[in-house]
């Protein structure tokens, strides 16, 4: 009688599911710098984030600012603690420097990120409030409260709001190490992405702590789309959520690190990258 060992399989794929050319930053780079809004009445593409707390959204912001200046930033505060309480209180547009000095202008890509999303009624954001900033109806400054969403009678209302504070990509931003999202965050969270859907609004993903997620990635993030278990997270959240998994994109946020580093440069240009098309295919069509 024959014995066959088993041979333990291997997490990572020998090929990569998706193509990714590492070699790319500076061409990348140069994409995001070059581009500008065709619509006169248009000077910033507006992203807003959202998802569950403590997913990494204000890491995001300050991980595409650290990106784009080339050292690092801290424009977004984020919390060092992942806790079940959200961090960010009130509705801010975060504008990405571009140059120095006398040269300093903004990115025409600017993030708004709200606070995040938890479980039960009286915690979190609301989805309404996420839905009245996808119109462009909640002001610069409004102070998020969870019991009561935002009515037109408040003073963080813009009853007029022009193309420019509408929201032109929605990201969704969701942990690759987080346990799986609850019911009731996830209803939260279809609730958002119908109203989106309905204002023709485009949808994305970012799947955040990839390194946390899996060792093979934390050894090497260039593993990243080789890795079974990512890609595994990634096909999960796509059936609860309703994102495609052309429109998730795995990153490495910035946190421990005081350098940057090529290849997480990479991963968040190629995201940006995408941000930035599928916002501007929806402002051609405002």
């Amino acid at each position: 009688m024959e014995h066959f060992v088993q041979a333990a399989e291997s997490p990572t794929l020998d090929e990569p599911w998706r193509e990714l050319h590492w070699g790319e930053k500076q061409k990348n780079f140069q994409y995001v710098q070059k581009y500008m809004p065709e619509k006169d009445d248009i000077r910033y593409l507006r992203v807003l984030l959202y998802g569950p707390v403590g997913a990494g959204k204000s890491s995001f912001i300050n991980s595409v600012s650290n990106v784009l200046r080339g050292r690092m930033t801290i424009p977004a505060l984020a919390s060092a603690t992942t806790s079940d309480k959200s961090f960010t209180k009130k509705y801010e547009t975060h504008k990405l420097i571009k140059g120095r000095g006398s040269s300093k202008t903004f990115y025409p890509v600017v993030f708004n990120d709200i606070m995040g999303l938890e479980d039960g009624d009286s915690r979190g954001v609301h989805a309404d409030d996420i839905k009245l900033a996808l119109r462009g109806h909640v002001k610069e400054g409004h102070k998020f409260n969870p019991v009561s969403p935002l009515t037109q009678d408040d003073p963080g209302y813009n009853p007029t709001p022009s193309a420019d504070d509408r929201v032109h990509v929605l990201v969704c931003v969701m942990s690759a190490n987080a346990p799986q999202i609850k019911s009731s965050v996830l209803e939260k969270m279809s609730r958002v992405r119908e109203t989106a859907s309905d204002l023709g609004i485009p949808q994305m993903a970012m799947m955040t702590h990839i390194d946390e997620a899996c060792g093979e990635t934390e050894m090497d993030l260039r593993n990243v789309y080789k890795s079974k278990h990512l890609r595994k997270k990634m096909k999960d959240f796509s059936a609860a959520v309703g994102i495609p998994m052309n429109c998730i994109f795995p990153v490495k946020n910035y946190s421990e690190e005081i350098d940057l580093n090529d290849d997480v440069d990479i991963l968040i240009l190629s995201a940006l990258r995408k941000i930035i098309d599928f916002g501007d295919d929806f402002i051609e069509k405002i």
